[in-house]
C-alpha cells in the first residue's frame, strides 16, 4: 500500500484526537469527571478511526495485494472493515455489560492480552506483505527503519500477550496466586531480553524470517517468565504494567503504519501506564526498577498462617451498630471482601443512616486495594458514594487517631501492621492504614481461617480494641443497617 503524504486535513484531525485523548485521561483520574473522560476518549477513537478509513481508502488492489481475494468492490472493502467493527463493538458491549466487578480486574487483563496480540499479528502482516504496509523501498525488501519499529512492536505485544494471559489465569483463580520461582530467573530474563534486543537489532541488517520468528519466541517466553514470580499481592502493580506495554506496542505499530493517531495513541496510554505504575509501586514501596525485570517482592520469607489460637473477640451486629450509632467520627476501609459480597450498596446505605444520626462519615483508599488500580473508587462510585467523603491513603490516615470507629469490610493486607513492624513479611515497607491508632475497630471477614491475598496474618484481628464481624460482608452490613434503622 503507497502512503501518500497525509492531508493537513486529516493531521489536524488527528490533533484532535490526541487533545481528546489527553482530556480522556485527565477526566478519568478523577470518578466525578469519569463519565466525561470516557465521552472524550470515545469521540477521540471514533475521530481517528473515521480519518484513518478516509486517508487509507482500501482498493480491491490493495486488498488483493494483501491476499483478501475474495473482496470485488471498494464498497465491499468497507462493509468488512464495518462488519468487523460491528462484531468487536458488540463482544466488547455484552462483556462490558454482563461482567461483574469482582471480575473486572482479569477482564482488564484479558483486554491487555488481545493488544499485545493485535500487535504480532500487525507486525507480522507488514513483514509479509511490506507493499501492502508502504515500507518495502523495493520488491520485498522492507526499510530498515521499518524492520526496527516491526521488532519492537511485535516483541513488546507478545511480552504483552504472555504476560497479560498469566495475569489473568493468576486474577482468576486459575492458577496459584502464590509466586513461582524459577532457578536462576534473573539471569533468565535479562538474557532473553538481551536476545531478543540483540536481534531486534539484526534484524534491520537481515530481514530473514528465521530473525523475526525467534524475536517473537522469545519475547513470548520472557512474557510468560516475567509475571510467574510475582504473587497475588502485587497484582495491581501488574496490571498497571501490562496496560503500559500494551500502549507502547500499539505506539511501535503506528509507527510501522504510519499512522499519527495510534503513535499518540500508544504513547499516552504507555507513558500514563508507566507514570501509575511508578505511583503504585511507591504505595506498596516496591522498586519500579524490579517492576520491569519480574519477580518484584518475591524475595520476602515465607508466608504466615494464620494464628487462631491467639485471643481475638467476637462480635454481633447489634454490636457494631450499638457503637457506630454512639459514634461522632467513622472511617470505613473498603477491600476486595466487599467487591466479593457486593456489598458496596448496603455501605453506602450504612453511611446515610450514619450520617442522619450526626456521624462524620469518611472513606478510605488504599491505591493497592482490590486487585487493579481504582477497584475500589470503581465500586464506591457505582453505589453513589459521594466523592467528598472518599479519601486516599496520605489525605486520611493522619485522622485514624481521631476516629472513634474503623470499620474495615473485606481489606485485610492495607491494614496490616506488619508492613511496619514485620522485616520478613512480604508486605514490609508497604504503607498501611493506621487503623490500629482508633479507639474500636470493626473487622469484617468470613473466617478467621483466612489469610489476605499476601498469605499472611493480620495482628490487627487480635488487638483489644478490635472487634472481629465474621459473616458474609453484605449480609452483615446489611444486618447493621437494620440495627441502625431503629
Amino acid at each position: 500500500m503507497e502512503h501518500a503524504v497525509t492531508p493537513s486535513w486529516a493531521s489536524l484531525a488527528y490533533l484532535a484526537s490526541g487533545v481528546l485523548f489527553i482530556l480522556a485521561l485527565r477526566g478519568l483520574s478523577s470518578p466525578s469527571t469519569s463519565r466525561t473522560g470516557n465521552r472524550f476518549g470515545m469521540i477521540g477513537m471514533l475521530i481517528a478511526v473515521v480519518t484513518t478509513l478516509v486517508v487509507h481508502e482500501p482498493t480491491k488492489q490493495q486488498l488483493l495485494s494483501s491476499g483478501v481475494i475474495f473482496v470485488f468492490t471498494d464498497f465491499a472493502a468497507y462493509a468488512q472493515i464495518l462488519a468487523a467493527i460491528a462484531i468487536g463493538g458488540a463482544i466488547g458491549w455484552i462483556t462490558a455489560r454482563k461482567i461483574k466487578m469482582t471480575d473486572m480486574p482479569q477482564l482488564v487483563a484479558a483486554f491487555h492480552s488481545l493488544v499485545g496480540m493485535a500487535a504480532v499479528l500487525v507486525g507480522w502482516a507488514a513483514y509479509l506483505n511490506p507493499e501492502a504496509f508502504g515500507i518495502a523501498a523495493s520488491a520485498g525488501f522492507i526499510m530498515p527503519q521499518s524492520r526496527l519499529e516491526m521488532g519492537l512492536g511485535i516483541a513488546i505485544g507478545a511480552i504483552t500477550f504472555s504476560g497479560s494471559v498469566i495475569a489473568f489465569l493468576k486474577l482468576a483463580g486459575k492458577m496459584s496466586g502464590a509466586p513461582i520461582m524459577l532457578p536462576g530467573r534473573h539471569v533468565i530474563n535479562l538474557a532473553t531480553l538481551a536476545a531478543i534486543l540483540g536481534l531486534t537489532a539484526y534484524f534491520m541488517t537481515d530481514q530473514s524470517l528465521w530473525v523475526i520468528a525467534t524475536v517473537t519466541a522469545l519475547a513470548f517466553i520472557i512474557g510468560f517468565l516475567l509475571i510467574i514470580p510475582i504473587g497475588g499481592a502485587d497484582m495491581p502493580v501488574v496490571v498497571s504494567m501490562l496496560n503500559s506495554y500494551s500502549g507502547w506496542a500499539a505506539a511501535a505499530m503506528g509507527f510501522t503504519l504510519h499512522n499519527t493517531a495510534m503513535i499518540i495513541t500508544g504513547a499516552l496510554v504507555g507513558s500514563s501506564g508507566a507514570i501509575l505504575s511508578y505511583i503504585m509501586c511507591k504505595a506498596m514501596n516496591r522498586s519500579f526498577i524490579s517492576v520491569i525485570a519480574g519477580g518484584f517482592g518475591a524475595e520476602a520469607g515465607p508466608a504466615g498462617e494464620a494464628k487462631e489460637q491467639r485471643p481475638w473477640k467476637r462480635g454481633s451486629a447489634e454490636d457494631a451498630a450499638y457503637m457506630l450509632g454512639e459514634a461522632e467520627k467513622v472511617i470505613i476501609i473498603p477491600g476486595y471482601g466487599m467487591a466479593v459480597s457486593q456489598a458496596q450498596h448496603a455501605l453506602r446505605e450504612m453511611g446515610d443512616l450514619l450520617k442522619a444520626k450526626g456521624v462524620e462519615v469518611k472513606y478510605a483508599i488504599h491505591p493497592v486495594a482490590g486487585r487493579m488500580p481504582g477497584h475500589m473508587n470503581v465500586l464506591l462510585a457505582e453505589a453513589n458514594v459521594p466523592y467528598d467523603e472518599v479519601f486516599e491513603l496520605e489525605d486520611i490516615n493522619s485522622e485514624f487517631a481521631t476516629a472513634d470507629v474503623a470499620f474495615i469490610i473485606g481489606a485485610n493486607d492495607v491494614v496490616n501492621p506488619a508492613a511496619k513492624t514485620d522485616k520478613a513479611s512480604p508486605i514490609y515497607g508497604m504503607p498501611v492504614f493506621d487503623v490500629d491508632k482508633a479507639k474500636q475497630v470493626f473487622f469484617i471477614k468470613r473466617s478467621m481461617g483466612g489469610v489476605g491475598y499476601a498469605g499472611v496474618d493480620n495482628d490487627v484481628f487480635y488487638m483489644p480494641q478490635t472487634t472481629m464481624l465474621l459473616a458474609d460482608a453484605k449480609k452483615m452490613v446489611e444486618d447493621i443497617n437494620k440495627g441502625l434503622a431503629h
